[in-house]
């Protein structure tokens, strides 16, 4: 999801607090939570063999040029595909249609890989659409060797059937209509449901053999002013922790490497708001997670794998 928040706060100084961490207790139930190990850049990281392909999430992009091709445009993975780059990864990103269905998003990353890697074997890190790629479409020219996904909705997302259920059956075409009418294709909200990913995107999209499934989920501990305080909760609800969209048991697929605590789906992907880091460090709180030290680690990790 490509939501933003921007958050602002009045304090005194002479306030301050040490922040305090207070844990959802259902935590304690969770396998390798990761606390702090992704907070500060470490002094080397591994490159691995294959490059590393990127591909943006439903709503997401490659780059978006808001005022025109010759001003600069906002980059989805900011600092992300640059930090990799310097420590010698060879990084890939893949453009596919912001809400279009899993298939065509998968037959679009294809033809992206097959274009732009050239026929070298390849790690991904992406979501559904890359899952359905390898294991249905199974392109002759792109080679993958493993794929990671971060906080993708194997299972779907109770959110997404508590929106179907708020808008209702006779109000969702219309809905679609006029999405449609903006451009924006709505083949992808349905398929994020639990019903969906339960009884007919599962079973018809198996692991394939000789490819390295690994996963990471999230928790979220929602402020004030969260923009996922109504999401969180409805996901806490009914699947328990959550990033503030997917939860923590959607999240597990193939190998899972752990649970980032207290991370949003936003922070996942380096769009943080640096005013409310600054307010924050100003007010006690510790920044605990860099999504450019995840990513370089994840790219550790899979050099450590030999892949």
């Amino acid at each position: 999801m490509i939501l933003r928040s921007g958050h602002t706060a009045l304090f005194h100084v002479s306030s301050y607090r040490p922040e305090q961490k207070t844990q959802d207790p259902r935590l304690k139930d969770i396998d390798n939570l990761l606390e702090d190990q992704f907070a500060v850049l470490r002094p080397a990281y591994k490159t691995p063999r294959n490059p590393i392909i990127l591909a943006h999430g439903l709503l997401g992009f490659d780059e978006w040029h808001i005022a025109g091709q010759k001003l600069p445009g906002i980059h989805y993975w900011r600092g992300i595909t640059e930090s990799l780059a310097e420590k010698g990864v060879e990084v890939i990103t893949a453009t596919v249609p912001p809400s279009g269905s899993i298939e065509k998003r998968a037959e679009m990353l294809a033809q992206s890989i097959e274009r732009k890697a050239k026929g070298k074997a390849v790690n991904i890190i992406a979501g559904l659409d890359s899952r359905y790629m390898i294991s249905r479409l199974q392109p002759l020219n792109v080679r993958v060797v493993s794929l990671t996904t971060i906080a993708t909705p194997h299972r779907g997302s109770a959110f997404a059937d508590y929106l179907f259920r708020w808008i209702g059956a006779t109000n969702l075409p219309h809905l679609y209509k006029t999405l449609n009418y903006f451009g924006l294709e709505t083949g992808a909200f349905e398929q994020l449901t639990m019903k969906y990913m339960a009884d007919s995107f599962n079973p018809r999209t198996p692991d394939v053999d000789g490819i390295a499934y690994y996963s990471y989920g999230a928790t979220l501990r929602p402020r004030l002013t969260s923009v996922f305080r109504k999401s969180h909760s409805v996901v806490r609800a009914e699947e328990g922790p959550n990033d503030g969209l997917v939860s923590v048991s959607s999240a597990k697929w193939g190998t899972y490497k752990g649970t980032l605590d207290d991370v949003s789906h936003l922070d996942l992907i380096n769009w943080t708001n640096k005013l409310r880091w600054w307010i924050w460090e100003l007010t006690g709180h510790r920044k605990h997670f860099n999504a450019i030290a995840f990513y370089l680690d994840i790219s550790d990790m899979l050099a450590k794998e030999g892949l």
